[in-house]
């Protein structure tokens, strides 16, 4: 039975329960910079490209991870070179194609326009001495200068750009002439019938020929050879971006199969090796193709381009110089010309002038000829260019001493008529353009073809360089499954 407590009174203060540690004050949270809500509020996410790179920088702290990174950076090498190498070698080959093709072709043609009109302005000269027995090859000479003349246009129109500086150079001379043909034939017509005026109609159609459609075919003719500079400039300088890329690719891939050596003992990686060589392949193709290219298309210019300026204006020379003297027959002192205190003939002052530029481009063609097959035909115009000077020397001492028909003779006759002397001449100086321009054609396509499947073969290559740098990788992570 139990037993009640005697007294129900609380026992003392501190008796029989424990006493509890005291609790030191807590800080408050103190609320985040930036952050917009209270203390304690959910934080904002973090981007993608953050949560990347730590995921980046842990994965770096492990051997396979740094083997992944590894891998992916030596492929992305080996593509960019291949890739650059694809670009740059396409931009190259396109340009050499076009000094083959275009430019090159065009220039000749603008060279031809010049030509053709001066080859027609003397073959008018020379029809109009003869008079009423104008020969069937005089007149059939001036109409294929104009014929020519009329195609070459047509042609450079094509390939001229509608805004360009050629094409309006091009619609000048389309205009300029039918009016040369229209004062031509009238000069023709007043010569058969014995009137004096026909011989002032020759001189303005002369004048309009060397004072407007001469220098705007000379224009074209310029603008033509900068096209044909500026292709040259687009093909031959080095890719030196690509050949950067290739070097730092092997370095990288050097690099990488030595730390492999230095970790597993191992001397080779098979996929990093097949790295290696396909990036060297792509880097000695790329070297050896465009320097080949480099040197055949430097010749082409040198030994064929340079050649075919400095016969095409020593050409163009002896026609004027032809053109000239036939002038001063038809002319016969009516234009004269002062040069300090004498008076000369400004038809043979002209002549003699040309004359001079034809010496100059005949010795600077003789020294540019890179064989005798060049150099033959050059040596036989200036020997031509030599008695032609004497002859016309004898053709105006006649016509000063009054002895006109005799002159005419001396220049138009048959036999021992300066006339022989510049066929000579324009017959040599064909055969050494003809020459010269087979000359480039050859270096210029040795050239381009040097390059011939660099863009896809690099392409191709650097895919197999990248997937092998990928296997090699992957070999050495699958010894940490």
């Amino acid at each position: 039975m139990t037993q009640p407590p005697k007294s129900s009174a609380a026992p003392p203060a501190g008796a029989g329960a424990p006493t509890l540690p005291a609790v030191p004050p807590q800080p408050v949270p103190q609320q985040r910079a930036g952050a917009g809500g209270p203390a304690g509020s959910p934080q904002p996410r973090r981007t993608a490209f953050a949560e990347g790179v730590d995921r980046l920088r842990a994965a770096a702290t492990t051997e396979p991870g740094r083997l992944r990174i590894i891998g992916a950076l030596l492929a992305l090498l080996v593509v960019a070179f291949g890739a650059v190498t694809a670009w740059q070698t396409t931009e190259r080959a396109a340009a050499a194609d076009d000094v083959l093709r275009r430019s090159q072709p065009l220039s000749s043609d603008a060279a031809d326009i010049y030509r053709s009109l001066a080859d027609a302005n003397t073959a008018a000269s020379s029809g109009f001495l003869a008079g009423g027995q104008e020969t069937k090859t005089s007149r059939d000479r001036y109409e294929r200068g104009i014929r020519t003349a009329a195609a070459k246009l047509v042609t450079a129109a094509a390939s001229a750009d509608a805004d360009s500086p050629a094409t309006t150079t091009i619609s000048e001379l389309n205009r300029l002439l039918p009016e040369y043909k229209g004062l031509v034939e009238r000069a023709r017509t007043y010569n058969r019938q014995g009137f004096p005026v026909g011989g002032a109609y020759l001189r303005y159609a002369n004048e309009k020929m060397q004072k407007e459609m001469l220098p705007a075919a000379e224009k074209l003719y310029s603008t033509e050879n900068r096209r044909l500079s500026a292709d040259y400039a687009d093909a031959k300088p080095y890719p030196w971006a690509a050949i950067a890329l290739g070097v730092l690719a092997l370095a990288a891939l050097a690099w990488a199969q030595y730390r492999t050596y230095q970790r597993t003992n191992r001397v080779l990686n098979h996929g990093m090796v097949a790295a290696t060589a396909a990036a060297t392949v792509v880097l000695l193709w790329l070297v050896v193709g465009h320097s080949v290219a480099r040197s055949d298309l430097g010749d082409s210019y040198d030994h064929g381009v340079r050649s075919l300026n400095v016969l095409h204006d020593a050409r163009i020379a002896s026609l004027k110089a032809r053109g000239n003297e036939n002038l001063t027959l038809v002319a016969r002192g009516a234009e004269t010309r002062k040069v300090g205190d004498k008076t000369y003939d400004a038809y043979d002052f002209d002549f003699q002038k040309n004359m001079g530029v034809l010496d100059k481009g005949l010795a600077e063609a003789r020294r540019l000829a890179d064989d005798k097959a060049g150099e033959q035909p050059v040596t036989a115009a200036a020997g031509n260019m030599a008695e032609w000077k004497k002859r016309h020397a004898l053709a105006r001492e006649q016509d000063e001493n009054g002895n006109y028909q005799q002159a005419l003779d001396m220049v138009i006759g048959g036999k021992g008529a300066t006339v022989e002397c510049f066929d000579g001449v324009d017959a040599a100086l064909a055969d050494a353009l003809d020459h010269e321009e087979n000359e480039f054609r050859q270096a210029a396509r040795d050239g381009r073809d040097a390059m011939t499947g660099l863009p896809a073969g690099a392409a191709v290559l650097a895919v197999l360089g990248a997937a092998g740098a990928l296997l090699g990788i992957g070999r050495r992570l699958s010894e940490y499954r």
